[in-house]
């Protein structure tokens, strides 16, 4: 049998409080942000993120030292990045080199590595 702990007894809600959410979430466009969440998903993609938080900029050759790969799939992941608008690119000479496109998507990746560590303790 299932645990009924968590759920309601009874089926019953505050009208003024659904509307005002529902009005606030057709607002929005969740599809787009959906797949920011999805491609930042990735264990790898996540961590080729939080090294462009840590740094301003690295190339792709400094990636594929960083997370322990061949530039073809550290090229790979980055372009994924680059094509969702979460990073970008400039090339110099025979070097292309990466970075974050917004100051916005760096604080949410620090603050879910600082909730990660939270959660750890907590457990």
């Amino acid at each position: 049998m299932k645990n009924q702990e968590d759920t309601c007894e009874i089926f019953c809600y505050d009208e003024d409080k659904v509307k005002r959410v529902r009005g606030k979430i057709s607002k929005n466009d969740f599809q787009d942000m959906a797949q920011i969440f999805k491609v930042l998903a990735d264990n790898t993609r996540l961590k080729v993120a939080y090294a462009l938080c840590d740094e301003d900029e690295l190339c792709v050759c400094d990636v594929a030292n960083i997370i322990g790969s061949t530039m073809a799939t550290a090229s790979h992941h980055l372009r994924l990045l680059r094509n969702m608008g979460i990073a970008k690119y400039r090339k110099e000479g025979k070097l292309v080199f990466y970075a974050l496109e917004d100051k916005r998507l760096k604080q949410m990746i620090r603050l879910a590595i600082e909730h990660q560590k939270e959660v750890v303790v907590v457990e």
